[in-house]
């Protein structure tokens, strides 16, 4: 047990003798295989990001145009914002990906003037594709990565060329800007949508069609959030998912998200002042924790970013990733610590900790906020039997941590480099109460005046 004492867990004391105990993994073999040229493959992912940034770009258009007509300047307002801040957001990220900023591209700036940056983008990879073809070209670079098998560690070489390097930048690319679509606009907006149906008792199509498209939006970002996170920190490894891995991360963002937005809609259908300033505090707290840890720990900018950036970039730049830190964390656990004195920004261990204070601290905010709304609610829930309206959603909450914990435990990819998993915690938790328990019932009971034996 003793790789399961290490880390935050704590310190197991030794199981007592003819118990199983529990052996530590074997060592590491590392395996050469022979190298491999990397071909081209069909950028599915750009092609689906790029059409649901357009869709919802349009149906949200539309819907605004509806609520001008309609004189709802409020919520006109805020349509537009949450419509128009991730798209901005978008064309930043697939400049800054691409290191555009000192080339000469007039056309692909003009474009991402216009917010139509994606299209563009996606329309170059679709054309890389088409003339890369499945001839070997000669390759510009070299990738070792290392694959995991059952007791060993394969090492892969992989020759790159230049078309595969460039629609490799671009999935990247397209990858933070579906991240940030989904957190930054599409789950905002789903919950602005959501609420105005609530207050108005009624749904019209466009409403509808926009609902859906950020519903789609925000499931496929979590997932891609949830990949980037094992990415990030298991940088020197090939990362596979498998099918079932993939339904139970789908399964515990949806279960997550949905919980938590309906949670945030019924608390603001009642107390609407009170649902903003829960919003914004959880915002703002969210967003200036890194720079406090920053600050605290008295270290200086780091200066890998980007390096033709100013002092001033740099800052402009982690204000940016701060701010999609705290809009993920917002509404689920973002997988990954923000430490802006990295070097990589992001921690690289696996610390349960964080994530047991995080879900600890989510659902007591969301059990709070769910009595408020059921002990003050009005009358127009009075067709919802909210009781069970009640118990489904703390089931949700729960359920979507089970499948949190089944995903760690049992799918996620990088499982063998963990010093520890679920359920050693479990299991040294479980022993040091049974340790304690037994300890209690041995020892003798205390009578004054009545000397006990040994023998």
């Amino acid at each position: 047990m003793d790789g399961v004492c290490e880390g935050s867990i704590g310190e197991c004391s030794d199981p007592p003798p003819g118990k199983w105990v529990k052996l530590p993994p074997p060592n590491v073999v590392l395996q050469l295989e022979p190298k491999t040229f990397s071909q081209l493959k069909l950028p599915y992912s750009i092609i689906l990001t790029t059409l649901l940034y357009c869709g919802e770009f349009v149906s949200a258009a539309i819907l605004t145009a509806s609520y001008s007509r309609s004189n709802d300047q409020f919520w006109l307002l805020l349509t537009l914002l949450f419509m128009l801040m991730p798209s901005i957001m978008d064309q930043l990220t697939l400049i800054f990906v691409h290191r555009d900023l000192t080339s000469d591209k007039p056309m692909v700036f003009c474009m991402h003037l216009l917010l139509l940056g994606p299209v563009i983008r996606c329309l170059e990879a679709l054309l890389m594709y088409c003339q890369g073809g499945t001839e070997e070209e000669p390759y510009v670079t070299i990738t070792r990565k290392k694959r995991l098998r059952k007791d060993s560690e394969i090492e892969v070489e992989q020759e790159v060329g230049h078309s595969l390097r460039r629609l490799v930048t671009h999935r990247n690319a397209f990858k933070r800007m579906a991240v940030i679509q989904a957190f930054l606009g599409s789950t905002p907006q789903l919950t602005l949508q959501l609420y105005i149906s609530v207050v108005e008792q009624y749904i019209p199509p466009t409403r509808a069609v926009l609902m859906g498209i950020c519903l789609v939006s925000v499931t496929y970002g979590a997932l891609v959030c949830n990949v980037l996170a094992i990415q990030i920190k298991y940088d020197d490894y090939k990362i596979r998912l498998r099918p079932l891995a993939f339904i139970c991360i789908i399964l515990w963002r949806c279960l997550e998200i949905s919980t938590r937005i309906t949670i945030l809609v019924l608390f603001g259908s009642v107390f609407k002042h009170y649902a903003l300033a829960v919003g914004v505090a959880n915002f703002l707290v969210l967003f200036f924790l890194p720079w406090i840890q920053f600050w605290r720990s008295s270290a200086e900018l780091p200066d890998q970013v980007e390096k033709n950036f100013s002092r001033v970039g740099t800052v402009f730049v982690l204000c940016s990733i701060t701010l999609l830190y705290a809009g993920i964390n917002v509404f689920c656990w973002s997988a990954v610590q923000l430490r802006l004195t990295d070097r990589d920004l992001i921690s690289k261990s696996q610390s349960w900790w964080y994530l047991v204070v995080y879900y600890v601290l989510r659902g007591v905010e969301n059990s709070v906020l769910l009595i408020l709304w059921y002990i003050f609610k009005t009358d127009v829930y009075e067709y919802i039997c909210m009781p069970m309206l009640v118990v489904q959603l703390i089931v949700a909450y729960c359920l979507a941590i089970a499948f949190m914990l089944f995903f760690y435990q049992y799918f996620h990819p990088c499982r063998r480099l963990f010093r520890h998993n679920i359920s050693d915690f479990l299991e040294c938790a479980c022993c040091n109460f049974r340790q304690v328990a037994n300890s209690s019932l041995l020892e003798p009971p205390y009578e004054p005046g009545v000397r006990h034996s040994i023998v």
